[in-house]
């Protein structure tokens, strides 16, 4: 809204300074600044209304060294995120931009999901809240809509570099016309795209047409694991909040940069028209999930709930395949990889081990990851910090990969 404000300010009346609003950086910095301030602000009072209305954590006894004390700590802190997320957003971002209505329907959507979630867990006592099979068509709804979005809506298009040489010395470096498109970034491998259309190209020469049948399904796909993964991130203090923060950070260099034509030219990589715009959104998210983190660290003071984990992953997943990256995330998010693999692992392997031997045995003292670190007896501050220098190298090699090829 702002952003509209000052440009009508601008010119017509040419206020000095309100130019600055043109500037994704500038309105980039003032959302993190923003959505800091509100979730710092704002967060006390939701921590203390959820206390009063006993809106608390309910810990089931798994051995754990401070788990029990951790029983009534106000839950459903999500709300903080999103609120602190969305107004910086509202105010200062292009709201006709396709891709901030995509990010804005996503968090508004996983975070009912997750709402709901945590609400029945609380006010309806029921401790396995709602039913696996509802969260996955909810993340699979999503996934219809984006991949839809993404693929069909007219403003999603991008343009590839092209070369010619001038003379034998000179080459000239150009953007093609902009058009639709389902490529996207492989990392590590020079001329590195992948079309996902070729992987149908077999059905005849129209096979372009139908690549929808390809990306639509691997935006499914990508969403619910992505989203499962940050729920199953989200088992101690401070753990998802920051690991999150740091991602979310690494994909604003990327949503900046594929958005900017003179840093894509340079870097040699996709430009996708009026998708540096998601920079100002990136910049409230992050400025959101740090604010949270002012009340989450330990000792939390609120957890994230469902209504958080879900919705983080969410908006992590639509950012990544927005700019390209998905393939990425595997590294990226590798946090939220290793946290699923360890459950998958460990659930198939007791599986196994008791259809054969009888009895099920175990991988992990216990999974998720985190929580085999804290039956080794390590304090769940050293897990958490010792994660997020984990999350940080990721993201270095993540970012790395705009030029090592």
């Amino acid at each position: 809204m702002l952003y509209y404000l000052f440009e009508y300010i601008e010119k017509h009346y040419h206020l000095a300074g309100a130019g600055l609003f043109q500037f994704i950086t500038f309105r980039s910095a003032l959302a993190f600044v923003l959505s800091l301030i509100v979730s710092m602000l704002f967060g006390k009072r939701i921590i203390d209304y959820l206390r009063k209305k006993q809106i608390g954590e309910s810990v089931r006894d798994l051995g754990l060294k401070g788990q029990i004390e951790k029983e009534g700590t106000p839950t459903m802190g999500g709300v903080i995120i999103i609120l602190a997320t969305l107004i910086p957003v509202l105010l200062l971002a292009k709201l006709d931009n396709i891709y901030i209505i995509i990010l804005l329907i996503a968090t508004l959507w996983m975070g009912v999901i997750g709402f709901t979630d945590d609400y029945l867990k609380i006010h309806k006592q029921n401790k396995d809240g709602l039913k696996g099979r509802f969260k996955i068509l909810g993340q699979v709804g999503l996934g219809i809509f984006v991949g839809a979005m993404l693929y069909f809506h007219p403003q999603v298009q991008m343009k590839e570099e092209v070369h010619s040489k001038q003379n034998q010395t000179q080459v000239i470096h150009d953007f093609g016309a902009a058009e639709k498109s389902v490529k996207t970034t492989v990392p590590f491998m020079k001329g590195n795209q992948l079309d996902y259309a070729y992987f149908i190209s077999f059905i005849g020469d129209d096979y372009r047409d139908y690549a929808w049948l390809v990306f639509i399904p691997l935006v499914i796909f990508i969403i619910t694991a992505v989203s499962n993964g940050a729920n199953l991130t989200d088992g101690i203090d401070g753990l998802a909040a920051g690991s999150s923060a740091i991602i979310v950070g690494a994909l604003g260099i990327f949503t900046w940069i594929s958005g900017n034509i003179v840093f894509a030219d340079y870097l040699d990589v996709m430009y996708i028209p009026n998708s540096g715009e998601m920079t100002v959104f990136v910049s409230a998210f992050a400025g959101a999930l740090v604010g949270f983190l002012w009340y989450n660290t330990y000792p939390a003071q609120i957890f994230m709930g469902d209504t958080g984990s879900l919705t983080i992953g969410g908006v992590i997943a639509v950012l990544a395949i927005a700019v390209r990256k998905e393939l990425l995330i595997p590294v990226l998010a590798g946090i939220f990889l290793v946290e699923n693999l360890s459950v998958m692992l460990q659930v198939a392997y007791f599986k196994y081990t008791r259809r054969k031997y009888g009895v099920g045995k175990r991988i992990f003292l216990m999974s998720p990851l985190h929580h085999h670190y804290q039956k080794q007896g390590y304090h769940e501050s050293k897990i958490v910090v010792r994660f997020w220098i984990i999350g940080i190298l990721l993201a270095v090699i993540t970012i790395i990969t705009l030029k090592v090829r």
